[in-house]
């Protein structure tokens, strides 16, 4: 394990490990670096045997996650990885970990962090929490558990409207679609998750993990998929559609993805039109 942190803070006490993703001024949007370290905590977490239990969150009371930082986002992010990103090792690293990894869901959990929301055993939210995806609105996509994981979760047609839509969900929209077990007013938050803490550490520790190995075998095949979506994904990245999509966001204005995937704006001609 990492003896220092930059963008997470890992906590372990009583049983419980907490990692808590800690950039606020992006409101704990993910860079390559915040993965890593991610990766890392979930991995000390997993074979500590003084863990029962493992809390994802984000700090303050904005936002959980609101998916990969933009800002860092040019044809690619600014980590490792097909794109720059290691979120396919990060999604399985959460599904692999044999201990239940409940999202504390403070705030917005948009894009990558609605995927680790969907990726997470359990999901307890504050009535403020606001779900969605933006990947089509920004030029991106996650082709493997965003996708095909969340329409088991949520159902496909559910699924397709959230992707093909983009729209922003309360937490009470979250709870009766099935992607999240429990909604709480923002000050009993910490209260809740701590309650099914201690209900899990109750538990034998054996039988939860053998429970949610035989989960994960079911749907296991969609870390494939999801490997062969992130290849494709790197091209994309690579295109004038995907990166007018991050340049529209940056800039504050709405993409032209219709006029460049038409044609009727010419590569590198994007802001001149």
């Amino acid at each position: 394990m990492m003896k220092t942190y930059t963008d997470i803070i890992y906590d372990v006490h009583a049983g419980v490990a907490r990692i808590t993703i800690n950039r606020p001024q992006k409101y704990n949007a993910f860079r390559g670096l915040t993965c890593d370290e991610l990766i890392d905590a979930l991995n000390a977490a997993a074979w500590d045997k003084s863990v029962g239990v493992v809390v994802l969150t984000g700090i303050g009371d904005k936002a959980f996650c609101t998916g990969g930082d933009q800002s860092a986002h040019d044809g690619g992010y600014d980590g490792r990885g097909l794109i720059g990103l290691p979120v396919e090792e990060l999604q399985s690293m959460i599904r692999e970990c044999p201990k239940p990894v409940i999202a504390r869901v403070n705030g917005y959990a948009i894009g990558g962090g609605n995927v680790l929301v969907t990726c997470c055993d359990l999901a307890i939210a504050s009535e403020t929490a606001q779900f969605g995806q933006v990947g089509p609105k920004v030029g991106s996509v996650d082709p493997g558990f965003g996708t095909a994981l969340l329409a088991r979760v949520v159902g496909e047609k559910r699924a397709r409207e959230i992707w093909f839509m983009c729209r922003r969900y309360t937490a009470a929209e979250a709870l009766n679609m099935g992607l999240i077990n429990a909604v709480v007013p923002a000050d009993q938050l910490d209260a809740e998750v701590e309650k099914w803490c201690q209900e899990i550490l109750a538990m034998s520790p054996t039988a939860i993990s053998i429970a949610k190995r035989s989960f994960n075998a079911d749907s296991d095949s969609i870390r494939g998929i999801g490997g062969l979506g992130m290849q494709a994904l790197s091209l994309y990245y690579n295109s004038a559609e995907s990166q007018e999509g991050v340049k529209a966001f940056l800039e504050k204005r709405k993409p032209r993805f219709r006029d460049i995937y038409e044609g009727k704006i010419k590569t590198g001609q994007e802001n001149n039109e």
